[in-house]
């Protein structure tokens, strides 16, 4: 299973009032893993969004297990953990310098059709870009499936 990992920094825009990143960023940065994903697995936002579908999110969920702060690299990874016809859930996890977990948490997504904004299944070739990434044994053993498919 492959993941997707980038560093960030912690600016001072990312601080909150208490000095440690707000919560806030956590969402932001998670949308910069779903981006650096799509396009790893060749669906750029921007290109899928051209061919008249788009992700949308219906959930998140993070859970903080210790703050970082002004100046610390932070190691972001993503990773698919389920992988359906119209929807897939992406796994997240912030590491601090010293690579302790500092953050989890997850979000659900959605493709919808951009014109009628009613869902969109991947084809069976569209599901298959994402076998890679994808750290579920039932999700992974379908989506090798189709990667062999002829």
């Amino acid at each position: 299973m492959q993941k997707i990992s980038f560093e960030l920094e912690v600016y001072s825009f990312h601080i909150d009032f208490i000095g440690h990143v707000n919560n806030t960023v956590y969402i932001q940065w998670m949308e910069i893993g779903r981006t650096k994903l799509l396009k790893a697995v060749g669906m750029p936002t921007q290109k899928i969004f051209q061919q008249g579908f788009a992700p949308v999110l219906v959930q998140t969920n993070i859970t903080y297990k210790l703050p970082l702060y002004l100046g610390e690299r932070v190691r972001v990874e993503v990773w698919v953990s389920e992988l359906k016809n119209a929807t897939a859930i992406l796994e997240f996890r912030f590491y601090n310098e010293q690579g302790i977990l500092a953050a989890e948490g997850w979000q659900k997504g959605l493709f919808v059709d951009t014109q009628t904004t009613r869902p969109r299944r991947l084809r069976p070739e569209e599901r298959s870009l994402f076998a890679p990434y994808v750290h579920s044994t039932v999700d992974a053993q379908l989506a090798n499936s189709l990667v062999s498919m002829p």
